[in-house]
């Protein structure tokens, strides 16, 4: 299909997406796409990932296990895709089923709900409703460290659950964006620099470093030019001077650019020291302003981070108008 005609199936599954998310009864019943993804990668790790085998033997395993589920995937929604895609009622239906595959919505509701928690729950709440969220440990977390924690995760996952799927839908229709989840799945799941997962999960985590290179910076500077929409030109070199010194810094090559991006717009320090099992990991700060944050700040973020859907939403119907 040409890449020009993936403009409109993008913002028809962004919209969806935004008013009616994936419907908690369909999760109910048949579970979700990425539970699917899940489950398949489960069962690949238990039978393929020994403990007997050598390293490199893991590390072709877990390739050729990333291989044959992104290579079948795409060969089965490139097939529906063709057939659909002729047809009068093909681009929504396309869109309706990539709009399963975005966050856009359920992103914003799981960090608006530890905003809620924190006001109303206070902190013990708070740490509950953002361990949801987060990976590291939230036990010793204060109030600020809650909100870091949850606005860290809004301005990353605007990339991974939103403008990434978005990108590879637009490049290469619905077997773009399942891939893009397959691999972005596989990371959280077996991308982890543990002794089970260093070599069996290697491949996966590298695919998501660069399948998520361009998005990361995408995002970024969508909060760059919405910082100037929104606040001026001196903000937006703020946040551009910010993403300069402090993305590269970052212990993940693209998380630190919608990141830095955020806390330059909104003059935030996130980031810096962390716990995750048990251990004390030193990181930097990100940004140079209020390091302090609370439930406000986190509905701040919010406020920006809609704002950026909405903009991205309004250039992707421009260039659906513009390829006709």
């Amino acid at each position: 299909m040409p890449l020009i005609l993936h403009f409109d199936v993008a913002l028809a599954a962004l919209l969806i997406e935004a008013v009616v998310s994936y419907p908690p009864s369909l999760y109910r019943k048949i579970g979700h796409p990425v539970t699917w993804f899940g489950h398949i990668l489960s069962f690949f790790d238990d039978r393929f990932n020994q403990p007997a085998l050598s390293p490199a033997q893991r590390r072709i395993r877990g390739t050729m296990t990333i291989a044959l589920l992104v290579v079948s995937a795409m060969a089965m929604t490139l097939a529906l895709s063709s057939w659909l895609q002729p047809t009068w009622f093909g681009r929504p239906i396309l869109g309706l089923l990539a709009s399963s595959l975005l966050a856009q919505r359920s992103l914003y509701t799981h960090v608006k709900d530890v905003s809620l928690a924190l006001r109303t729950g206070g902190l013990a709440a708070g740490r509950h409703q953002v361990s949801r969220i987060v990976g590291r440990d939230v036990a010793g977390l204060d109030e600020a460290g809650v909100a870091r924690a949850a606005i860290e995760s809004l301005a990353e996952n605007f990339s991974d659950g939103v403008v990434a799927p978005l990108l590879w839908l637009v490049i290469l229709g619905l077997p773009g964006i399942v891939a893009y989840k397959i691999i972005n799945t596989a990371d959280s799941m077996i991308g982890h620099r543990t002794v089970r997962h260093l070599d069996f999960g290697w491949t996966a985590a590298r695919l998501d470093d660069a399948v998520n290179y361009f998005p990361a910076r995408i995002a970024a500077l969508d909060y760059v030019v919405l910082a100037w929409l929104r606040f001026g030109r001196a903000r937006a070199r703020s946040a551009l001077h910010i993403i300069w010194r402090d993305a590269p810094r970052h212990r993940s090559p693209n998380g630190g650019w919608p990141e830095a991006a955020m806390a330059g717009a909104l003059r935030f320090q996130l980031n810096g020291p962390r716990l995750y099992h048990g251990k004390i990991a030193d990181e930097p700060v990100t940004g140079d302003g209020n390091y302090d944050l609370k439930a406000p700040d986190i509905d701040r973020a919010l406020d920006f981070y809609i704002d950026g859907c909405v903009m991205l939403g309004a250039c992707l119907a421009g260039m659906a108008f513009l390829s006709g």
